[in-house]
């Protein structure tokens, strides 16, 4: 009955591989992912389709050429809305942040095609979510739950923006050195050229956006719980953990967080290659939005 139901869904569900929403969750409800791409060397490579993520961290830390990201190509949206299109369905396609990426502006440019060639174009819904990893992912789920509960183009936009807008979520890495080298730094630059060892702590608001600073990796754990609670304290029990190539850190934190929240988190999940190759290695976070986003 449940199949049934997600198929009868008025409005489709489009986002990006770099929400890193778990398979079983995509599945579950019924979200088209696109991909975006890794330049390794002249060897172009979908995320999605990087199966293998301990090696391919095995081989960002050892290049000597950073890879570069990026981002689909309007045929890749076409190939997702044509057929959703075609169904008669609406679609809501949300994405990556403009400040990291120019996803949403491929998603764009792929529905005005469809447009002007009588294919449904206008009935495409682009929203920009100003964030990404869980915090996207957690739009997505927001949104994708109304668009189940029977919800039109309008109301699934509408929970979306209000998911976005309740969204908060922190990330501590353990260097800035591979955003420096990425380029995409941010306002974080300003920590640039500190003599201290540092754990940055950043969120994602448009751009990468510096929180602060600690000296130690347990610290920068310790913050993590901290935020948790302060995020429970507000009335946001809907949460998430992720990680990169931290996975005993980020089930540990899930404990803690389980104690806090007094319930399971809505998806716990580890970053892929296209944003690990902006933060690397080593990135624990955490966030959250009022569970209720998660309702219908």
């Amino acid at each position: 009955m449940c199949r049934v139901h997600r198929r009868m869904a008025r409005v489709a569900i489009v986002s990006d591989t770099t929400a890193y929403l778990p398979a079983n969750v995509v599945e579950q409800n019924d979200i088209r992912l696109v991909s975006l791409y890794v330049n390794f060397s002249g060897d172009m490579l979908r995320e999605a389709d990087v199966a293998d993520y301990p090696a391919f961290f095995d081989r960002l830390r050892s290049a000597d050429e950073m890879p570069t990201t990026s981002q689909p190509s309007v045929g890749d949206f076409l190939a997702v809305y044509e057929p959703l299109l075609a169904e008669g369905r609406d679609i809501v396609s949300i994405h990556i942040s403009v400040g990291l990426s120019g996803t949403s502006e491929a998603a764009r440019q792929a529905a005005e095609a469809l447009q002007r060639d009588g294919k449904g174009g206008e009935r495409v819904n682009v929203l920009d979510s100003s964030t990404a990893a869980g915090g996207l992912g957690m739009v997505v789920l927001a949104a994708a739950k109304r668009a189940a509960a029977g919800g039109d183009a309008e109301a699934v936009l509408a929970r979306a923006r209000e998911a976005r807008e309740a969204l908060k979520m922190w990330f501590a890495i353990d260097t800035l050195e591979f955003l420096k080298r990425s380029g995409r730094i941010g306002a974080a630059s300003a920590w640039i050229g500190s003599t201290l060892k540092i754990k940055p702590i950043l969120t994602v608001e448009s751009e990468i956006s510096p929180i602060e600073r600690v000296r130690t990796s347990a610290r920068a754990f310790e913050r993590m719980v901290d935020y948790a609670r302060q995020r429970h304290e507000s009335g946001a029990d809907g949460w998430v953990v992720q990680h990169i190539q931290s996975d005993e850190q980020g089930r540990e934190l899930t404990d803690r967080c389980r104690e806090i929240f007094e319930s399971e988190p809505a998806f716990y999940s580890e970053i892929g290659p296209v944003l690990a190759v902006h933060t690397g290695p080593g990135l624990l976070g955490v966030g959250a939005v009022p569970a209720r986003m998660f309702d219908g």
